[in-house]
């Protein structure tokens, strides 16, 4: 259904061995800039749009909360400033102290406000992205 430039990665906590996660699956589509559209058209026929996440000409967010568990889909063009997911997954994946820092963020963050925790969680990730070069 997706347009042959379509690179289809597993992302987020649970695509980390060791990672504190609350336990939802989350994937990011990255394509082509002429495939965008079409791309973006043939998710927004399957899933819901993540209203809570921006929508640009490089860049739509996806969910399923019907499914278990709870699915994320990232579209991007590959090569954007928007193309960082892989990145941040694949520095967790690398880098044990790194991993260890994110899980203590996440950790020291349990039962606080959850706009407090996704801006900390925020800064954390920028900051990975700045040091990878990717923000």
């Amino acid at each position: 259904m997706l347009p042959a430039s379509a690179d289809i990665r597993h992302i987020g906590a649970t695509a980390v061995p060791g990672c504190l996660t609350k336990g939802d699956l989350d994937i990011v589509v990255r394509v082509a800039a002429a495939d965008f559209a079409a791309a973006d058209v043939v998710l927004a026929a399957r899933f819901a749009r993540n209203t809570g996440s921006t929508h640009t000409d490089t860049f739509s967010a996806f969910e399923d909360a019907d499914t278990s568990p709870h699915l994320g889909v990232q579209l991007a063009v590959a090569g954007s400033p928007d193309d960082c997911f892989h990145t941040f997954t694949e520095a967790l994946r690398h880098d044990p102290q790194l991993l260890a820092e994110y899980n203590i963020l996440k950790q020291s963050f349990d039962g606080q406000p959850m706009g407090v925790y996704r801006a900390a969680k925020s800064a954390f990730i920028e900051r990975v992205l700045l040091s990878a070069k990717c923000s």
